[in-house]
């Protein structure tokens, strides 16, 4: 694999291979030069029921443990001593973004871990007392935590959206810390003093949500429609995705955490420089703020429908990314949400990464 390929991928040429022993999890994808269409061989194959995104409704294990502030809850598969795998969530996501990726990635060997992020599900803070502060070093801190109590050393670590941006930090904060990294989108580090520069109308409109959040009927109104609010975010950032109501209503329940409103509220003001974090992580902010390289191996991914906003192309964050290094677009209609809409492309990258 070159150092700097990038790959398009549709996600229904992922078909599920054997358990056997072997480097891969799916049989080879097709590695295509962008915008070449792909053989019409394995489009006509049906997906295995098995394989198929939405298969799963549930995981196998849900678990709680206290780790730094925070009870987390986390769903567990694979063998207690597999090499780690944790991924990671996004917002308005939870968990069952990884529901088909992980029995794919346990079935591998892989010990996987998927923790609810503070202010989601079942995590909870342990004292009333505690600022709720969704500062995004914070929440990788959070995870690092985790490590700690659950005694893995090093992990591969996979996320989109808010996940990505997590797992991005640790990989540059405690780069012995994590193996290898799958980074949706790419290079998601900002700084509030960066976000401070105007962008075009038509870019500054995808981020409407974040400007009415920095009002107080912003605030109410998620409070009030949280729900609703998240459903839209789904249709506007995945249009291709028709995912149906049981699947929305699984996450949906990890919204009513008593303390999902104001991490959620504090995350897109303190990166818009509208509220102040705590003054202990300010050095490591101010490291983040450089836009400092991730060193460890890496693979990014893109859906080829996202309509969330991100980068146009994996040029523009390619020279982030100094350690062995490819990108890939999966194709198909994929949005957002890409862990769950193409949960087959997630894992290959897992496990490819995994052998960089």
């Amino acid at each position: 694999m070159k150092n700097s390929e990038t790959m398009r991928i549709s996600r229904r040429r992922f078909t599920l291979a054997g358990l056997s022993a072997g480097a891969s999890l799916l049989t080879p994808p097709a590695i295509l030069a962008e915008g070449v269409p792909p053989a019409s061989s394995a489009e006509d194959a049906a997906e295995s029921p098995v394989n198929k995104p939405g298969a799963n409704t549930s995981f196998r294990s849900l678990k709680q443990i206290d780790a730094g502030l925070l009870s987390v809850g986390y769903a567990e598969d694979g063998p207690a001593d597999g090499p780690a795998v944790i991924l990671l969530q996004g917002w308005p996501y939870d968990i069952y973004s990884y529901v088909d990726v992980v029995p794919l990635l346990a079935a591998k060997g892989y010990r996987v871990i998927v923790p609810y992020l503070r202010g989601y599900g079942s995590t909870r803070f342990l004292s009333h007392e505690t600022f709720r502060n969704g500062q995004p070093y914070v929440i990788a801190l959070d995870i690092i935590n985790l490590m700690d109590v659950l005694k893995i050393e090093r992990a591969v670590l996979a996320g989109f959206d808010w996940g990505g941006r997590t797992a991005d930090i640790m990989a540059i904060l405690w780069p012995e810390r994590c193996k290898a990294l799958v980074s949706v989108s790419g290079y998601l580090i900002s700084s509030a003093e960066a976000n401070k520069e105007p962008l075009p109308p038509k870019a500054e409109l995808q981020w409407w949500y974040q400007f009415y959040f920095a009002t107080e009927r912003g605030r109410a109104g998620y409070d009030k429609y949280r729900h609703d609010f998240a459903k839209l975010i789904w249709q506007t950032a995945s249009p291709k995705w028709n995912f149906d109501d049981p699947t929305f209503d699984r996450t949906a329940a990890s919204f009513d955490n008593p303390d999902h409103v104001a991490i959620v509220i504090h995350n897109y003001r303190f990166r818009m420089g509208l509220a102040e974090g705590e003054p202990q992580y300010d050095k490591f902010e101010m490291q983040l703020a450089q836009f400092p390289p991730v060193t460890v191996p890496t693979i990014t991914l893109e859906g080829d429908a996202n309509g969330a906003p991100h980068p146009p192309d994996p040029s523009a964050y390619r020279q982030r990314f100094t350690g062995k290094y490819a990108s890939r677009i999966i194709s198909g209609g994929i949005g957002h949400n890409l862990p769950q809409e193409a949960p087959q492309a997630l894992a290959q990258a897992v496990i490819d990464v995994d052998g960089y």
